[in-house]
């Protein structure tokens, strides 16, 4: 079985899909995201054009449903394909074709549609949907907590291999945050979950960098709550460093600061060798109490 998600989040603008399998590199075929335009997950004997073309038919005015009625009439083979379009203002559409594997099936709510074909149970769906409502956080791990549902109800027949995550906000090239791939492993959602950890810890720190408004206490208490956050998904030595020498140490919590860098420091001196390479202001401090190895 293939079973995705394409959603839109209202109150960010994100659109995104998630998808799993049993085949190698989902990600590569399954998943179309463009901002502002639309997400299109396209799958069942996988016609690849799909993407590009709903994608370009959004973007030229049309909603998801006149979309999909579009790229469908064009096909040759519809009755064996699954596809799923969401587009920006949140009006999902999908196709189920009366040909795809059983059970194969779809549901669709507010701002997302869920679709499975070759399931092991036909309650995939209903369990995707009813996860992704009730999901809490970032248009990600909504994401992947419905994809997590429909490997609990069984998943593929087949049995597991690749998933992915793509999710995109705006249409800047440095707007890859999410753009998750597992494309061979015996449990890909366990990896996938891992990976989205990673990459959420990251997405904090990156917000706290691109705020830097208020007074230098305002900002100071900001790095601290989302180190702390960052910390409990998944703490990471980089994260540390990092933390230490952009955000504590030029606000003037050097103290702190030295405070975080010491044991990461004695564990692996080669981050004491990349503090004395930072040319950026506020960590003269730093590097006079951490000279450099000789």
């Amino acid at each position: 079985m293939t079973y995705s998600i394409a959603a839109h989040d209202a109150e960010t603008g994100e659109l995104g899909v998630g998808v799993a399998t049993h085949q190698p590199c989902v990600g590569a075929i399954v998943p179309w995201v463009e901002p502002g335009v639309g997400a299109v997950a396209t799958q069942s004997f996988v016609n690849p054009s799909f993407g590009p073309q709903a994608l370009a038919l959004l973007r030229h005015g049309l909603d998801a449903p006149r979309a999909l009625a579009a790229v469908l009439a064009a096909d040759d083979r519809p009755e064996v394909r699954q596809v799923a379009i969401v587009d920006a203002t949140g009006k999902s559409a999908v196709h189920t074709g009366e040909a795809c594997i059983p059970y194969a099936g779809h549901r669709t709510g507010p701002g997302f549609s869920v679709q499975a074909n070759m399931m092991l149970r036909p309650t995939v769906p209903d369990a995707m949907a009813e996860a992704f409502a009730a999901a809490q956080g970032p248009l990600a791990l909504r994401i992947l907590a419905a994809l997590e549902a429909a490997e609990a109800e069984g998943g593929d027949i087949r049995g597991r291999q690749s998933a992915a995550i793509v999710v995109r906000r705006t249409a800047s090239a440095s707007d890859y945050r999410w753009n998750l791939r597992v494309d061979n492993d015996p449990e890909p959602l366990a990896k996938l979950r891992e990976l989205a950890a990673i990459r959420l810890a990251g997405a904090l720190e990156e917000e706290f960098e691109e705020a830097q408004s208020g007074s230098p206490e305002e900002r100071l208490a900001r790095a601290r709550a989302a180190y702390a956050e960052a910390r409990a998904i998944h703490p990471s030595d980089e994260q540390s460093f990092w933390y230490a020498v952009m955000a504590l140490a030029p606000l003037g919590a050097e103290e702190e600061a030295a405070a975080v860098l010491a044991p990461l420091f004695e564990r692996a001196p080669h981050w004491r060798e990349l503090l004395h390479r930072l040319s950026f202001g506020g960590l003269e401090g730093l590097k006079a109490r951490f000279p450099r190895d000789r």
